[in-house]
């Protein structure tokens, strides 16, 4: 088991692969269509965004918490 206090980096990881694949996927079927190849395309976008939307999530999701925190009573 991995211990409670990476919680907040692997919520960051699943979550910022996960949204990264499907707005990548959606990306590419609109750039692309549905052509032969278009799996391992999606793939290649899936790295690349994937590779920039994890640190972004570590950084941003602290600020987040900040905004939404003054936001909610």
């Amino acid at each position: 088991m991995i211990p409670a206090r990476f919680a907040p980096v692997l919520f960051g990881l699943i979550l910022s692969g996960l949204m990264s694949c499907i707005v990548s996927g959606i990306a590419t079927l609109r750039a692309l269509g549905p052509v032969p190849g278009f799996f391992g395309n999606w793939m290649g976008s899936w790295a690349l965004a994937w590779a920039i939307a994890f640190p972004t999530v570590l950084v941003v999701a602290p600020v987040t918490r900040r905004i939404v925190a003054r936001l909610v009573a």
